[in-house]
C-alpha cells in the first residue's frame, strides 16, 4: 500500500503544470509535448500490474483515423473540435471504470490516464486560436470499444501522436524565434 501512495505521489508531481504557462508555450516546444505524453511510461507501469489489463466496463475509444488530405481543409476550429470531442469521449469513460475500480495498480493507472487527458484538455481548450464561426464539437468516427486497458492507452497515443500532434505543428508558425 505504502509503495501504490509512493508511486500516486511521484506520478502526481511529474505532471504538474506550470502555473504560468501559456497553452502556445506548449505549441511551441515539441520536447513539452513529448514529455507530457506519459502513453510509454504507463504501458510499462501497466505490464506490472498482474490482472489490471481487463476494465470493468468498455471504455469507448477516441478517434484516431488521419486522412490527411481532408485533415489540412479543416479549420483550426474544426481541428481542435475534432481532437476536443475525441478527448472528451475518453476522459469520460475512464472516469466510469474508475469509479468502479478496485484500490490498487490498476486504479492509479487509471486515475493518471485521466488526469494526463485532462491536462490536453485544458491546454486544447484555452489555446488562442484566429477568430472564426464557432464549431461545435464533433466526432470525425463512429467510436469503438474495448475493456482492455492496453487498448485503451494505444489508441489515445494514437491520438496525441497523431492528431493532436499534427495540429500543434500547423500553430507552430504563431512560435517566435528563439
Amino acid at each position: 500500500m505504502a509503495l501504490s501512495r509512493l508511486l500516486l505521489l511521484c506520478m502526481v508531481a511529474s505532471e504538474v503544470w506550470d502555473a504560468e504557462t501559456k497553452p502556445i508555450d506548449f505549441v511551441c516546444n515539441r520536447v513539452a509535448r513529448r514529455a507530457l505524453n506519459v502513453v510509454a511510461e504507463m504501458q510499462s507501469a501497466l505490464k506490472d500490474c498482474n490482472g489490471s489489463m481487463t476494465l470493468s466496463t468498455p471504455v469507448q475509444l477516441p478517434c484516431t483515423e488521419l486522412h490527411v488530405a481532408s485533415w489540412e481543409n479543416k479549420s483550426h476550429q474544426e481541428k481542435r473540435g475534432d481532437i476536443g470531442a475525441s478527448l472528451r469521449l475518453l476522459v469520460e469513460g475512464v472516469q466510469v471504470v474508475r469509479a468502479l475500480s478496485q484500490a490498487g495498480c490498476g486504479a492509479v493507472l487509471l486515475q493518471r490516464l485521466e488526469h494526463n487527458i485532462n491536462n490536453y484538455l485544458l491546454i486544447l481548450t484555452h489555446l488562442q486560436l484566429s477568430q472564426g464561426p464557432v464549431e461545435t464539437p464533433v466526432l470525425s468516427c463512429v467510436p469503438g470499444s474495448t475493456q482492455s486497458l492496453s487498448t485503451v492507452l494505444l489508441n489515445y497515443n494514437r491520438l496525441i501522436s497523431g492528431k493532436l500532434e499534427r495540429f500543434m505543428i500547423t500553430l507552430e508558425d504563431r512560435c517566435t524565434p528563439q
